[in-house]
């Protein structure tokens, strides 16, 4: 692994578990109605229509746009309220990543994933997005979106300490260390009105 993601940049504030900082439901959007506009737009331009989808660190709501139709959405999270909550969602699992950076899933089970606004909370990010490569089936995308909200006792240390354009670079990053996608690219919509959004994709790789 790169000397920029030694463990140390992955401590916390708060290192208690991670189900009790997310015991009690939050029915809240954690970016404005603008910035989750940007995000349904880049997930339309990217996702398949009517594929199998991962919605990783899921919630109450997962902005998807309407005209993928997936033929099932699964959601993966911490909070079971939450999930249940959430009308895009077919099935979903309670997971931490934090604890166990395996997703529960088949190899090549899923036609596409998203990870929103919540990738400054994973302490294994590179570990979790090679497993998402494991269960991406060939050429299926991985979208990544972030603003510049967090929880800050939850966010890894990295991630606070580093500027909008490092978390960029920084993402980026998760994916080439994975060494499970290719054809990645970086998306900047921090310039509208609202909350800004970035993004990161890739797309899994045809070989391992």
């Amino acid at each position: 692994m790169a000397r920029q993601l030694e463990p140390a940049f992955f401590r916390r504030l708060d290192e208690d578990d991670d189900e009790l900082f997310y015991l009690t439901p939050r029915f809240v959007v954690h970016i404005d109605h603008n910035a989750i506009r940007t995000v349904s737009a880049i997930y339309a331009a990217h996702l398949p229509r009517g594929g199998v989808l991962l919605d990783l660190m899921s919630s109450w709501r997962s902005h998807l746009p309407a005209e993928l139709n997936p033929a099932r959405l699964v959601g993966l999270g911490l909070n079971r309220a939450e999930m249940e909550d959430n009308p895009a969602l077919d099935e979903f699992v309670v997971h931490n990543l934090n604890r166990a950076p395996r997703l529960p899933f088949a190899d090549a089970a899923f036609d596409g994933a998203v990870l929103t606004v919540s990738v400054q909370y994973l302490v294994h990010p590179v570990e979790v997005f090679a497993d998402v490569g494991r269960v991406l089936r060939p050429g299926a995308p991985f979208i990544v979106s972030f603003s510049n909200r967090m929880f800050p006792t939850k966010a890894v240390a990295l991630w606070t300490q580093a500027t909008e354009a490092q978390r960029l670079a920084l993402v980026s990053l998760y994916f080439t260390e994975s060494a499970s996608f290719e054809r990645i690219e970086m998306i900047d919509r921090s310039g509208g009105d609202g909350d800004p959004i970035w993004a990161v994709l890739g797309y899994r790789k045809e070989q391992w």
